[in-house]
């Protein structure tokens, strides 16, 4: 269980200092857990292609934004998020005790801001928008400064049933006013985001009404409802307006929350121009509340790396592989060269963060691989292999390998040019003890060798070699000694006996 002097230990230790030189600063909302995801991991740590959806926020910022301060607020389950993010240069981290909604969670942000050393800009985005992207950020961040705004709403357009669009609207002035005179410019403009929850709470037959530059404006609960532009959650304010009607907040809704959204109406009382914008692909605003739409994202994040590299490299099924991003930057990069790679990418393979891969590549249905495995030229890799290793380690495999079907070889490991690993072998090498297999070499049967250091040209069976060396002897007909069936003196054999 997490308490306040923990969090608040953890974050003097992560946070680094805020700089006033920057002109831009990002407020990242990582405080909610999350109850419909179902979970005991933070939702904000949901993974989507494999980074947690908080990290893919912050990255994207990172990118999309030029010089960028970052705070990041967290809540429940506190220490993990941090962890996850790490220490950043010109990242804080503040923490929201008790969760009363996104207005409050961004007044808790700015306490960090000493506002006569600051006047940038302010942009708020969710931790759970694992899919928004640089260029989303980026484009957002150009229009927000070329529209001269003061505040600016990334807006949505739900296409769905109405009744499942669980959104904030967003409420724009209509062609004419509740007594039917033209709005003329104010035609369009954003009035307020009214949240799904208290748009269900009005009455049938009472309409919403709601004033905008001295005109009232009129909406039924069923416009209100059947209005498709939602709010996505991400916007982008002025410091000096945000840091003026921030502290008048508050909490007068069916809910009891402080709601961001609630700044829209207070800009527009106050003369100041408030925008929206939709980002051009609608799938880079998704969040999620529960398992199937977080899967969803993740179909959708695949079916996007896919799409880069199925004209590079051959994958056997679209909709069942990962390969690491990091990953896919390099096949692009390889690709540029010019030279045609021949990777294959059987179903249901993983490539993970840190591997090397090469040309004539061939990787088996099920193949995992993590870590710093480095593959040589024309290497194949049999169904259901493991291989991996450890950060700090590597894992060399020579031109011409074969490592065939169900092997599991993990950690500090050399396997030389043209060695052969048929079914049936486990291999591991520490730091202590790294395993050494040399050029040419053949293991096969239900063998097992850990730290043990392997000459060329040898041939090994059904063995368990454990931090030996393995010398390439001759014999009398000029043949090289071959290992067969060695296994170390057993022990506890008093404790074993026959059965009847």
């Amino acid at each position: 269980m997490e308490n306040n002097e923990s969090i608040n230990n953890l974050i003097d230790i992560y946070s680094s200092e805020f700089d006033y030189n920057n002109s831009e600063t990002a407020i990242i909302l990582a405080a909610g857990h999350g109850k419909r995801i179902k979970s005991q991991t933070s939702k904000m740590l949901h993974k989507i292609w494999g980074v947690p959806t908080v990290e893919r926020v912050y990255s994207a910022c990172r990118r999309g934004l030029n010089g960028v301060n970052s705070i990041v607020v967290v809540g429940i389950k506190a220490e993990d998020v941090i962890k996850v993010i790490g220490n950043r240069k010109n990242t804080l981290f503040v923490h929201q005790e008790v969760q009363k909604g996104t207005g409050h969670a961004v007044q808790v942000a700015l306490q960090n801001i000493d506002k006569s050393k600051y006047n940038g800009i302010v942009y708020v985005l969710p931790g759970d928008m694992g899919l928004i992207d640089e260029k989303t950020v980026s484009r957002f961040k150009s229009k927000f400064l070329e529209s001269g705004a003061d505040m600016m709403v990334l807006t949505g357009i739900f296409d769905g049933p109405s009744k499942e669009n669980n959104y904030g609207r967003i409420i724009r002035v209509k062609d004419k006013d509740a007594e039917g005179n033209n709005s003329g410019n104010d035609a369009g403009k954003v009035i307020e985001i009214l949240e799904h929850k208290d748009i269900l709470d009005l009455k049938e037959d009472a309409p919403y009404k709601v004033m905008f530059g001295n005109r009232e404006y009129s909406y039924t609960k069923k416009e209100l409802i059947e209005n498709n532009e939602f709010n996505s959650g991400v916007y982008a304010f002025k410091f000096d307006k945000l840091m003026e009607l921030i502290s008048e907040l508050q909490s007068n809704n069916i809910q009891n929350e402080i709601y961001i959204t609630d700044l829209i109406g207070m800009f527009n009382q106050k003369g100041y121009t408030v925008d929206a914008i939709s980002p051009t692909l609608q799938h880079v605003i998704m969040g999620f509340n529960n398992k199937s739409v977080l899967r969803q994202m993740d179909a959708i994040a695949r079916n996007m790396m896919y799409k880069r590299v199925k004209d590079i490299i051959e994958i056997d099924d679209p909709d069942d592989f990962f390969i690491d991003e990091s990953i896919i930057e390099q096949i692009i990069k390889h690709d540029k060269n010019g030279v045609p790679l021949d990777i294959k990418i059987g179903k249901g393979a993983h490539i993970g963060k840190g591997v090397v891969l090469n040309y004539n590549l061939t990787l088996g249905k099920n193949v995992y691989i993590n870590g710093n495995v480095n593959f040589g030229k024309n290497v194949n890799v049999e169904q259901g292999v493991h291989l991996s290793c450890y950060p700090d380690q590597k894992f060399i495999i020579g031109d011409d390998v074969e490592i065939l079907w169900g092997n599991i070889i993990k950690g500090n490991i050399i396997i030389g040019k043209g060695s052969r690993i048929e079914s049936s072998v486990n291999m591991t090498g520490s730091d202590e003890y790294p395993l050494r297999i040399g050029k040419n070499v053949t293991i096969k049967g239900t063998s097992y060798l850990f730290g043990t250091i392997v000459d060329d040209d040898i041939f090994i069976e059904h063995s368990v070699l454990i931090n030996k060396r393995v010398d390439k002897l001759y014999k009398k007909d000029g043949m090289v000694q071959k290992i067969k069936f060695f296994l170390p003196m057993p022990e506890g054999i008093d404790a074993i006996e026959d059965l009847d």
